[in-house]
């Protein structure tokens, strides 16, 4: 029977739909299957379950028993202005991680495309940024910026430039967006390696027909690249999205959300509601609001973005 099969599909025969042949093609991709499902189920559904339940209860992690509250944590919510700022700054690393990482990495996967073999190394040399982790890069960039003797105020100083000196993640009012410039330096390089990739599948031809016909580098990536870009830059927005309200790690190292919540996020908020405040039952409301808040700005930017894609091909 199997070797039927793959004459079947060699030839371009489908199995008919209620025979065996059908039968055994769906219980192989149930086979396939069952695993994914199982560690989507473990990892993902049911602790989002588990989240959404105990924001009904208050509890300190440790005591055997809890006490039901119904909406009283979702009504406390409601209220809480840290969490409100804490979204308002996951808000600022959204926006800023898209108009930064997105245009950027897209220029530098041009200029990666377009530069020959010697660019091989560059590309490499952009690209370590991703191959450190997070925390790595956190206690790295706390050092950079430090106010007396970190890199960064060294280089001011050296260049005649004192005034412009801070007190990097210090001062309330730029702590955020100097913890946004490196996590956009950390990320870019994956945005390059996305936009290269999907520069690579353009036909050549393309490029060609347009250089014959007069058009000029910039009118081929505004007029053909560009648009033949779109479901890559969907993506690229997507990942950024997700990131932006989920982003913890980097932050939490190199700031724990301070000076004074400047640098505060949903995340960081959540950890410190649910496990340094043993407040279990509210840091899963955190954690449950922050799943419905990326649910709905994802299924908004979705439909927002959301066109059909023609082919470049058809008339």
């Amino acid at each position: 029977m199997g070797v039927e099969m793959v004459e079947r599909a060699r030839v371009g025969k489908a199995p008919k739909r209620g025979t065996a042949y059908q039968r055994e093609y769906s219980l192989c991709a149930v086979v396939f299957l069952l695993p994914m499902i199982f560690f989507l189920v473990v990892f993902v559904v049911w602790p989002i379950l588990s989240s959404a339940q105990m924001s009904l209860f208050a509890w300190n992690g440790v005591s055997p028993t809890r006490q039901y509250v119904g909406f009283q944590n979702w009504s406390r919510l409601i209220g809480d202005r840290i969490f409100w700022s804490a979204f308002r700054n996951n808000l600022t690393v959204l926006v800023l991680s898209i108009v930064i990482q997105i245009p950027m990495g897209m220029a530098l996967a041009v200029l990666v495309s377009n530069g020959g073999r010697w660019m091989v190394v560059f590309k490499t040399v952009c690209f370590l940024p991703m191959l450190m982790s997070s925390v790595a890069i956190g206690i790295l960039f706390k050092y950079v910026y430090d106010p007396y003797f970190g890199v960064l105020t060294a280089s001011l100083k050296a260049v005649g430039l004192s005034p412009l000196v801070r007190n990097w993640l210090g001062d309330p009012q730029i702590a955020l967006y100097s913890v946004i410039a490196v996590v956009c330096w950390q990320f870019i390089p994956f945005y390059m390696i996305l936009f290269e990739a999907g520069i690579a599948g353009i036909p050549v031809e393309l490029h060609e027909a347009a250089i014959i016909d007069g058009a000029t580098e910039n009118q081929y990536f505004w007029h053909i690249t560009l648009p033949l870009l779109w479901g890559t830059t969907r993506a690229a927005v997507s990942l950024a999205l997700f990131g932006s309200l989920t982003y913890f790690d980097l932050v939490w190292v190199m700031t724990t959300g301070g000076p004074s919540g400047a640098t505060e996020l949903m995340a960081t908020y959540m950890v410190k509601k649910a496990f340094l405040s043993t407040e279990v039952g509210y840091g899963s409301t955190v954690a449950f609001a922050m799943f419905l808040i990326v649910v709905l700005i994802s299924g908004i930017a979705f439909f927002v973005t959301r066109r059909k894609e023609s082919s470049p091909w058809s008339s």
